[in-house]
């Protein structure tokens, strides 16, 4: 006997003891084990539009971007407050105590030569109130009252003493050229409006993506659900047959080959079944993070059971259709709008300050004196104490080379704005083509894959027909079930992937919401 001829023998043998160990050991199964109790489980029944409510409510994204419209809204507040009045007060007390010279009242002889101390006290109030006008001018009105008094014996040459004054200014500024005009001066009013606009886009666009997200995830756990189901089914047929095969072993018409390749199978779908399980676990996890049930809840071990079948029509699909709906409704295209008019609006008061500065001011003012506040108030609007006057102010630096550039970089801020709206107008376009030809591939997976699996369960009948008769082996058989389980897992994806596109396509046209009838505060 050669080398070759022993080595063949040795390997028989092996085979042999190994079936016999397995025939001896009937009962023995790769399956899980239960004997042990099955811990209690908390399951939670979710259908894709309590999903949806939920995500809405809870989810932190949808949250980030609801506190950050909130945000652009005061921006429009804290612009339109500089047109706000303004009303400051102001008072004072002040004492003077000099020493005097006689110098200073050169030759004068008598009383003055005893006056060497000066003491004044005044007291005063000024109230002021202005406004920016929404012209680009500003005006003022002061009224500043104010009581003054000194120390008799200097103050004997005085007409009152204590005296009362007052006085009311009103001044008026207004640029006629820089800075004039409602148009430039709302400029970043409207700014602002444009930018809370874009932010209620995008938070509208934040939600559809996490609901399209959430609409995503479900059917993935869907998918992991029902091919559990497909891997139990593998499971229970391996073991079916491993038993078949143990009884024509023992009988004496089957080889022990046979009953170690059902084995090797049982181990094999025990493994798929683990693995399908973790997924089942896994996408629950993924769906419940983006429902934000909170951290205690995230603790608690709860499945989540789906109770929402898949679609398996076709809908109805215009590609027209879908490139209308998608431009009149996506958010980006509003955003982009949006930009192209902030682009401009920049523009416009960029070339604006181009220009000199040229203002206009003029002031009126009234005066009263008095030996009390009532006499000084009255002589105040008399109108017999007066000053005026008026003036232009004329401003250009030399060059002005910083108003120019940013002129040019704003120039050309506007003109990529128009650029980015015609970009997304095709991305649009051009997504809405590959989701409405994603939506009819998918579907015709479906059907193809359906076929394939009822042609993989006829070949498997007739398989496991021949087999009793002889006429197979348990191998053939193997892969035939192999087959079938791998067309079943081809049609749950396909049926899954379909759903997904039809998901995919309200994403892209922007009707996600509508499929709720969800209505954004």
């Amino acid at each position: 006997m050669n080398g070759t001829s022993s080595a063949r023998l040795y390997r028989r043998t092996l085979i042999v003891i190994a079936g016999w160990a397995c025939l001896a050991s009937p009962h023995t199964s790769w399956g899980l084990d239960v004997t042990q109790p099955i811990p209690t489980e908390r399951r939670e029944t979710v259908s894709l539009a309590d999903a949806t409510v939920r995500a809405l409510q809870s989810n932190l994204d949808i949250s980030i971007s609801r506190q950050n419209r909130e945000s652009r809204l005061a921006d429009i507040i804290i612009e339109q407050s500089k047109f706000d009045p303004n009303l400051s007060l102001n008072g004072q007390y002040n004492r003077t105590v000099n020493p005097l010279n006689r110098p200073v009242f050169g030759g004068t002889v008598g009383v003055l030569d005893q006056i060497t101390t000066f003491d004044q006290r005044n007291h005063s109030l000024t109230v002021d109130a202005q406004t920016n006008l929404i012209t680009g001018g500003n005006f003022d009105v002061n009224y500043s009252p104010a009581r003054n008094s000194v120390n008799q014996n200097v103050a004997r040459g005085f007409l009152f003493n204590p005296s009362w004054t007052g006085g009311l200014a009103f001044t008026f500024t207004q640029p006629l050229l820089r800075n004039a005009g409602i148009a430039i001066n709302t400029t970043f009013i409207k700014v602002a409006q444009n930018n809370a606009v874009v932010e209620q886009h995008v938070f509208r666009d934040r939600v559809m993506t996490v609901i399209a997200s959430v609409e995503q995830t479900y059917w993935e756990v869907v998918f992991a659900n029902e091919n559990l189901k497909v891997a139990q089914a593998a499971l229970k047929a391996a073991e079916e047959l491993l038993a078949a095969n143990r009884a024509k072993t023992k009988a004496g018409v089957m080889s022990i080959v046979d009953v170690l390749q059902a084995e090797a199978a049982v181990a094999s779908r025990v493994e798929q079944v683990l693995v399908a399980e973790k997924t089942i676990r896994d996408q629950e996890d993924q769906l419940r993070r983006l429902l934000n049930p909170g951290e205690e809840d995230l603790r608690q071990d709860v499945r989540l059971t789906p109770v929402d079948p898949p679609v398996t029509v076709l809908e109805p699909l215009s590609l027209q259709e879908a490139i209308d709906t998608a431009i009149e409704q996506r958010p980006e295209i509003t955003q982009a709008k949006k930009n192209v008019e902030t682009g401009e609006l920049n523009k416009q008061f960029a070339r604006n300050q181009l220009l000199p500065t040229l203002s206009f001011q003029g002031t009126v003012g009234l005066a009263g004196l008095g030996g009390d506040y009532g006499e000084s108030f009255t002589r105040n609007f008399s109108g017999d104490f007066y000053n005026y006057g008026a003036g232009l102010v004329l401003s250009y630096p030399l060059g002005n080379r910083a108003a120019i550039s940013t002129y040019n970089k704003r120039k050309l801020e506007a003109q990529n704005a128009e650029v980015a709206l015609a970009n997304v107008r095709q991305q649009i376009i051009i997504g809405i083509r590959e989701a409405v030809r994603r939506v009819q591939t998918d579907f015709k997976r479906i059907e193809t894959t359906r076929s394939a699996r009822i042609m993989a369960e006829k070949q498997l009948q007739a398989e496991q027909e021949r087999l009793k008769v002889g006429l197979s082996t348990t191998r053939f058989v193997l892969e035939f079930q192999r087959d079938l389980a791998t067309a079943q897992g081809n049609e749950l994806r396909a049926i899954v992937d379909y759903n997904k596109s039809l998901s995919n396509l309200s994403r892209h046209k922007a009707t996600t919401l509508d499929r709720y009838h969800l209505e954004l505060s």
